[in-house]
C-alpha cells in the first residue's frame, strides 16, 4: 500500500531528528569548512533555524593553508584547496567559543592534524568546552600532505585514531568524516563505527584537477583540490545509501550526508538514502540562506507525502 497523498497545508510535522544523545530541531546542518567560525552567516540567515553548526576545521596551531589561487569554479561544482586555514584551538577557544553563547543551535567542531597526538591535543581542549556538543574528526581532507586524508584511506589507521581520539572526547558526541576515495567505504565507515564513532559523517570532497590550457599548468597552486557541488551529489547518495545498509543501519549509527545539495529535493533524496541529518555547503555559497528554503521545502514535502516525521523517511529507500 502506497504513501497517501494530502494537500493539508495545516498537518502538523515534525522536523527534529536526534545524532546520538543531541537532538536537533531539523536535519539541516552547515558542512565543515564552508560556513567560517561561527557568526559568519549572520547577515543571511537566522543560524537557530538550523539544526546545527559544524565550524570550519581547527588544528592545534594556526595554519595559514594553501598558496592562491586555492578555489576554482567547474562545470556544475567547485574545486577548493583551501589546505586547513584557520586561528588554531587556543584562539578559537578564546575567540569563537564564547559567540555560541549567543544561539540555541547545538555546534560541533571539525578537527584535525599532521599526527594523531594533534588530534588529541585539540580534541582535548574543545571537550573541556561547555558549550560544543560534539566533534567531527577530519580524517578525509585531500589538500593537505599530512594527516587529513593520509588516515581516512586505512582501516587499521581510522582504527586507530578513533580509538584514541575517543578516549578524550568526555561527554561529546563524535563524529567520522569520511573520505569517498578509497575502494570501500564501508571497510572505513565499520572501523570507524566499532572504535566508537558516535556518527559518520560522508562524503567529504572528492581529489580532482583543474587545467589552464594556455599556460598547461593546474589553475590551482596545490594542483588538486577537493571537487564539491552539485557533480558529486549522485555519487555521494549512493555511497550515503551503501554505509547505512551495511555498517550504519545494523550498528544504529546515524549518517550525516552530503555532497551536492542544494535544495529540499537533494536533500530529501540523502533522507531516503539513510541519511538523518544533511549537510548544506557549496549551495550556500551560491544561496547563502538556502537551508532555510530547504527547511520548508522538507515541510511541504512531508505534508504533500501525509508524513508527519521526517524521522519515518530515514532509510525508506524501496
Amino acid at each position: 500500500m502506497g504513501i497517501k497523498k494530502n494537500n493539508d497545508i495545516n498537518l502538523s510535522v515534525n522536523l527534529s531528528v536526534n545524532l546520538g544523545k543531541v537532538s536537533l530541531i531539523n536535519p539541516l546542518i552547515t558542512a565543515s569548512g564552508t560556513c567560517g567560525y561561527v557568526d559568519e552567516l549572520d547577515d543571511f540567515l537566522d543560524i537557530n533555524q538550523l539544526g546545527a553548526f559544524i565550524t570550519k576545521s581547527i588544528t592545534i596551531k594556526p595554519r595559514l593553508g594553501n598558496d592562491v589561487p586555492r578555489i576554482v569554479e567547474t562545470d556544475s561544482g567547485m574545486l577548493n584547496a583551501i589546505g586547513l586555514a584557520n586561528i588554531g584551538v587556543e584562539k578559537f577557544i578564546q575567540e569563537k567559543v564564547p559567540m555560541m553563547e549567543r544561539y540555541k543551535t547545538p555546534f560541533f567542531v571539525n578537527i584535525a592534524g599532521q599526527t594523531i597526538d594533534e588530534y588529541l591535543a585539540v580534541a582535548d581542549k574543545l571537550s573541556q568546552c561547555r558549550r560544543i556538543a560534539g566533534l567531527e574528526l577530519n580524517i578525509s581532507c585531500p589538500n593537505v600532505k599530512q594527516g587529513g586524508i593520509t588516515f581516512g584511506t586505512d582501516p587499521a589507521l581510522v582504527r586507530q585514531i578513533t580509538t584514541e581520539v575517543k578516549k578524550v572526547v568526555r561527554d561529546k558526541i563524535l563524529v567520522v568524516k569520511l573520505t569517498p576515495s578509497v575502494t570501500d567505504i564501508s571497510a572505513i565507515a565499520r572501523a570507524a563505527v566499532e572504535c566508537g564513532a558516535d556518527a559518520l559523517s560522508l562524503v567529504n570532497t572528492f581529489t580532482a584537477m583543474v587545467i589552464d590550457i594556455e599556460t598547461q599548468k593546474p589553475v590551482l597552486a596545490n594542483r588538486t583540490g577537493g571537487l564539491s557541488g552539485p557533480a558529486i551529489k549522485p555519487i555521494a547518495v549512493y555511497l550515503v545509501n551503501k554505509v547505512y545498509n551495511e555498517v550504519a543501519k545494523p550498528a544504529g549509527v546515524p549518517i550525516i550526508g552530503g555532497g551536492g545539495i542544494r535544495t529540499a529535493s537533494d536533500a530529501i533524496e540523502f533522507i531516503i538514502a539513510g541519511a538523518t541529518a544533511v549537510t548544506i555547503g557549496t549551495g550556500g555559497f551560491i544561496n547563502p540562506d538556502c537551508a532555510v528554503k530547504i527547511i520548508q521545502g522538507i515541510k511541504d514535502y512531508l505534508r504533500r507525502q501525509n508524513i508527519t516525521a521526517v524521522a519515518e523517511l530515514i532509510g525508506s529507500l524501496k
